[in-house]
Parts: structure tokens; sequence; C-alpha cells
């Protein structure tokens, strides 16, 4: 076998791997902004059983006022995040108020025996259980690009191409990991 041969057959070689990596790269991108697109779904999907949980506690609640102004307020806002880190923000904001909302069923017995809001409670607990699996597939999906931005010797493709870490969206503490708890 001639050098001329081998010199051919390592430069296929590492053309190969280099498109192997930047295709793999392109693949891990693509799967965590799939995975993103799942919990803005879901997200949307909160947001919109939020105005008709809200207008099922007016009824009953309408002197509360400023709960139902703060889970609006949150909603708005949470609704205008453009950033991971901004989502991950208002969504502990609007987790917060959804707990106050919720408290104030506590309160007043006649709401909780409302179907129509016990059944938006129901929905929004299934969305918010759907929320969190979505978290997770997205994080695991940003960890499997970011580890592969950073290893040796993707992260010279990486580099080279532009390819940039994404954010994990994570909850500010334990408590407000747990999914919004409706209870009668």
């Amino acid at each position: 076998m001639s050098l001329s041969m081998i010199t051919l057959a390592v430069v296929i070689v590492v053309v190969l791997w280099l498109v192997g990596a930047y295709n793999g790269l392109i693949r891990s991108r693509n799967r965590a902004r799939e995975s993103w697109a799942d919990i803005d779904v879901q997200l949307k999907r909160r947001y919109d059983l939020i105005p008709n949980l809200v207008e099922a506690v007016k009824g009953y609640a309408s002197h509360e006022q400023k709960t139902l102004d703060m889970v609006i307020q949150a909603r708005s806002k949470a609704m205008g995040a453009k950033t991971v880190a901004e989502h991950a923000q208002a969504e502990n904001v609007l987790t917060g108020a959804l707990k106050s909302l919720f408290a104030l069923s506590e309160a007043y017995p006649q709401l909780r025996a409302v179907e129509s809001f016990a059944k938006l409670q129901d929905e929004l607990s299934d969305t918010e259980n759907k929320i969190q699996a979505a978290r997770r597939f997205y994080n695991t999906n940003v960890m499997t690009l970011n580890t592969m931005i950073e290893q040796f010797p993707t992260n010279l493709i990486a580099g080279r191409f532009g390819f940039k870490k994404e954010e994990f969206f994570q909850l500010e503490n334990d408590k407000e990991r747990e999914p919004v708890k409706v209870s009668f």
C-alpha cells in the first residue's frame, strides 16, 4: 500500500468524522429546539386555561380582586417571555400566583362545589404534569447538546460553526418544582 493511499484513507476518515460530528450537533440542536416547542405548547395550554379559571373564581370571590389581578399579570408576563431564563422566572411567579388562587377555594367552600372550577383545576393540574415531563425532556436534550459542544473533539467543530450552549429550563427551588396542588 502506498503512502498516497494511506494519506487518502486518513483524509476520508477525517472528513467522514467531521461530517458525522457536524450532523450530530445539528441533530442535538434540533432535538433541543423541538423539545422546547413541546414545553411551549403546554405553556400555551396553561395560559388558555387561566382566564377561564379566573372567571370561575370571580363569580364567587369577586372581592379577592388583588389575587385575581396578580394571576392575570403573572400570566401576561409569562406569555411575553422571550428567553428560556425569562420563561423560567415568569413561570415561577405564575405558579405562585396560581397557588394563591387555589388557596381561595379553601376560603370559599361553595367555589369548590362548582363543577366548572373543579374541571379547570383538574385540567390545570394535568397540564402542570405535562409541563414537568416536557421540561425534563427538554433539559435532557439540552444536556446532550451542551455536552457535545464542550467535549473534545466535537468542541472544535461546534466552535468553528457557531454552535452555542442552550439554557436549561430550571425552577428556583424544590417547592416550586412540584406541580400545583389541588385539594378539596
